[in-house]
């Protein structure tokens, strides 16, 4: 049985309505929920809760903690899964790939553009995406949405398409 590691640190894909204020937020953490809903013969998933943060509030610090979890998580030399706000998740991926050097295992940050649970959301489908992409991709650090993989050096976020496009 393969084990793929999960840190999870928040972003749009575990935002939550907040009746009170009429708006979404990181409140409470919800990835696990959706993990359970996923047929994995043959997978073992690891989830972390690092943290429950929109990434435009991630700080250098943050980006910190995720980097030395990642480093003590590659010992195990198991594929990683980091699912992250998408406004700045290639700026940890490009932080993970500068200072971890050689690689035993892809690296594989995710997100969503609508939370987990809202209709049309693109949530569930990244997961899984990232999940297999884990499974198949060579050592690494990509980004993988909507059935795209990205090398890290070479993706950014497009906002008025609302989706990541391949830079050169």
């Amino acid at each position: 049985m393969q084990t793929i590691c999960v840190l999870a640190t928040g972003g749009t894909i575990e935002k939550v309505y907040h009746e009170q204020s009429g708006s979404v937020a990181n409140i409470d953490s919800k990835i696990e929920r959706y993990f359970k809903l996923l047929r994995l013969p043959d997978v073992k998933v690891e989830i972390t809760h690092l943290m429950n943060k929109d990434s435009l509030e991630m700080s250098e610090a943050d980006r910190q903690v995720v980097l030395e979890v990642v480093r003590h998580k590659l010992q195990c030399a198991a594929p990683i899964v980091i699912t992250h706000g998408t406004d700045t998740m290639v700026e940890t991926g490009l932080l993970l790939q500068k200072s971890l050097g050689e690689l035993k295992a892809p690296i594989i940050l995710t997100g969503a553009m609508t939370p987990l649970g809202f209709e049309g959301s693109d949530g569930l489908q990244n997961m899984t995406e990232s999940l297999l992409a884990a499974r198949l991709l060579p050592p690494g650090v990509y980004l993988v949405m909507h059935n795209q993989v990205f090398p890290i050096d070479r993706v950014r976020k497009d906002k008025a398409g609302a989706r990541f496009v391949e830079v050169t």
